[in-house]
């Protein structure tokens, strides 16, 4: 087998295992994997850290392992595949179906391969005593594109949630500092922890009546019947709490600002979204083994008015990137290494303002960055469209 036979192959048995196909960064790794490089070589090609390479490694050799039911590493992936393949498990030689597990799969049918009904959406929570099974609505959730190197603000996010059980949690920062980014991966690491893992993204923020709905119908479609409410706890007529509670949930909300009101002291909400902070407030009082991620360029009032070192609600401001906002320039082809700092500096180290920023001094400096710097005025470009939201949402004074 060549290595793209090997690489279909591979992502055949995960969409097979899980409704989705090999992202980027997985089929990075398995090709370099099949190349023989290690794990640094495929950190230095994908501009991210070592560390990062070797986690979502270790995570696709545990799921090959599981569909495959026999070890997959690193040393031994290409002789697997080729077992499998051997095997008859998976032959596709005459265009007919096959059998793996309690799939049916056929190359070349006139229409696309049935899958059984996917466990995330189908079966009960607990069956027999086997572990939880785990439900993932993730389709909101940005596809993980390049990550770069949030090690502290990563390890931070996973000790508050996953061993210090934080309920309400909100990642803040200005736009394009990667609050988004940041998220996704902490989900990819940290959801294996919970029951029920759902992201909805509030840029076009609903009444919060019908995210409710919208959450509850997730937890509708993993086969879990509607919990009724804890002996002597209010949940303010808030539905989604009892199924917070009931069960384990890591549950993300994007673009929370958008359900703030403009020109006023931030946290203040929009008229009719006011029941959003009652939600925010009541999540992180009640008792509960579920998590509430907030993601927003405010931080939201009810974060400021009960988080504390010792108290299960937190926040974490996001910064700028250091030196690591180098791979950024690297990766968009900019030369003069010992000016990099000035520029990651003068745009604070925010990753999307960089990108936007190298690709402009490609195509009207010609790729110097000695030109670009050497004139006084802040080149924005494309950057202005970005900063209206935040110009737009501020008051007067």
């Amino acid at each position: 087998m060549d290595v793209q036979e090997v690489l279909k192959l591979a992502d055949d048995l995960v969409f097979i295992n899980t409704g989705k196909h090999l992202d980027n960064l997985q089929e990075v790794i398995l090709r370099g994997t099949l190349q023989g490089q290690k794990y640094s070589k495929i950190a230095d090609e994908s501009h991210c850290s070592e560390g990062h390479i070797k986690d979502i490694a270790s995570a696709l050799w545990k799921l090959l392992s599981e569909v495959l039911g026999e070890e997959v590493n690193k040393s031994n992936f290409r002789v697997r595949l080729e077992q499998v393949k051997l095997s008859n498990l998976w032959n596709f030689n005459n265009k007919d179906c096959v059998h793996i597990g309690n799939v049916n799969v056929c190359e070349n049918s006139s229409q696309s391969p049935k899958l059984p009904k996917s466990p995330i959406d189908e079966e009960p929570l607990n069956k027999g005593n086997t572990e939880p099974k785990l439900r993932q609505f993730l389709a909101e959730m940005p596809k993980s594109g390049i990550f770069y190197d949030r090690t502290t603000s990563l390890t931070t996010l996973k000790q508050w949630i996953v061993h210090e059980n934080t309920r309400l949690l909100a990642i803040h920062g200005i736009v394009g500092i990667g609050k988004t980014a940041l998220a996704a991966q902490l989900v990819e690491q940290i959801k294996h922890e919970f029951d029920f893992v759902i992201w909805r993204s509030l840029a076009t923020p609903p009444p919060l009546p019908i995210l409710q709905t919208s959450i509850i119908q997730c937890f509708s479609r993993g086969g879990v019947p509607a919990p009724a409410p804890e002996e002597g706890t209010t949940t303010g007529g808030l539905p989604l709490l009892n199924y917070l509670q009931k069960y384990r949930c890591l549950l993300i909300l994007d673009d929370v600002q958008m359900v703030n009101s403009s020109g006023q002291l931030a946290g203040n909400y929009q008229p009719g979204y006011e029941d959003y902070g009652t939600l925010f407030r009541q999540v992180g009082e009640l008792s509960h083994n579920s998590c509430l991620v907030l993601l927003s360029s405010e931080k939201p009032r009810e974060i400021a008015a009960l988080e504390g070192k010792n108290q299960p609600v937190r926040s974490l401001p996001l910064n700028g990137l250091g030196a690591e906002a180098g791979e950024i320039l690297r990766g968009k082809g900019l030369a003069e290494h010992e000016k990099w700092s000035e520029l990651i500096e003068l745009y604070r180290g925010n990753p999307l303002w960089l990108k936007i920023v190298a690709t402009m001094i490609q195509d009207l400096f010609n790729g110097s960055l000695s030109e670009f710097l050497s004139d006084d005025t802040l080149f924005l470009g494309d950057l202005e469209s970005l900063l209206h939201q935040p110009l737009n949402r501020l008051s007067e004074s």
